[in-house]
């Protein structure tokens, strides 16, 4: 998801000798395999972990793995209301889509719930205009109408699998929900405060707040097993790898064509899901995450400008 599709690299980063053509697509191709394997090793431990524990576990391996990068640039003081987004955010997106995407694939199958997490941008554009003041168009209310459509479908193929639920789909609406909140407050932070430093601030925030929920984990660690280490994966690649290769990639490619390929991480997780644990989304799901990822490039269209009436 655990995503980070609108976020920004630094400004620093962008400087230096051109890379190799390839270099940043291969970045991003990383990216989007980190990510979508996130949804299938969730889904693979999701009934012996609990949402807590793999929640605060991964990010906590996350934070150790991107503070020496802070450390190294060094720390700039936030303002109370930079703080206030801090928290907000953390506690959003990275505490509360990790307890709500744990708990929904306990119900839902890894390529159902990638495909519900694309209707993230669908919540940011609608959230953007009581908070950013941007328009309401034709345009982004029906692709809000689609978008939440295809969620529709997906539910209704869910209930129709034994081993879904609408819980499950709920779930996963919640942490698409906590996804937005997080681009929302991060494209307000990252104006002035390091990518870095946001990401390692989100990641303890998200961590304290899984840390309720996480009565198992000291047995896991003190344990050593499998779950361990999958927690180890999450936290190293999906998570802390994953945002920084996103970032270069991001730096070297047009953010626009870059950030539709986010829309090829439900195909991966389906694929990998498939491939790995033998499971397979309900037919209707497929129905479902194409109406949602129709309705998210709606959202991005733009209405033409109106034409200056000549007397």
């Amino acid at each position: 998801m655990t995503t980070a599709h609108e976020t920004t690299p630094d400004a620093a980063t962008a400087g230096g000798t051109t890379p190799a053509p390839w270099l940043p697509v291969a970045a991003g191709a990383v990216t989007l395999v980190m990510w979508a394997s996130a949804f299938v090793v969730i889904r693979h431990v999701a009934h012996d972990v609990s949402p807590g524990a793999l929640g605060s576990g991964r990010l906590l391996v996350a934070a150790l793995v991107v503070l020496p990068l802070v450390l190294r640039r060094g720390w700039v003081r936030p303002t109370r209301r930079e703080w206030t987004l801090l928290t907000v955010g953390g506690i959003g997106w990275f505490g509360i889509y990790n307890l709500a995407l744990n708990a929904g694939e306990r119900h839902v199958d890894a390529g159902t719930a990638a495909m519900i997490i694309q209707i993230g941008p669908v919540i940011v554009a609608l959230l953007a205009v009581p908070l950013f003041g941007e328009r309401m168009h034709a345009w982004l209310l029906g692709g809000m109408v689609v978008g939440f459509a295809g969620v529709a479908v997906i539910a209704r193929g869910s209930s129709t699998s034994a081993d879904a639920s609408l819980l499950g789909v709920l779930l996963v609406v919640v942490a698409a929900a906590m996804y937005a909140v997080g681009v929302l407050t991060q494209k307000v932070l990252l104006r002035r405060i390091p990518s870095v430093q946001v990401v390692l601030v989100s990641f303890v925030m998200g961590a304290v707040t899984c840390l309720p929920f996480s009565g198992d984990l000291p047995g896991i660690v003190a344990g050593g097993g499998a779950e361990l280490w999958w927690i180890v994966y999450l936290g190293i690649f999906p998570t802390a790898v994953a945002f920084t290769t996103w970032a270069y990639a991001l730096t070297h490619t047009d953010a626009g064509a870059l950030s539709l390929t986010t829309f090829l991480v439900p195909l991966i997780a389906t694929l990998v899901a498939w491939l790995t644990i033998d499971e397979v989304p309900p037919s209707l799901t497929f129905v479902g995450g194409a109406l949602a990822i129709v309705g998210v490039l709606m959202t991005r269209r733009r209405p033409r400008a109106a034409r200056p009436v000549r007397g």
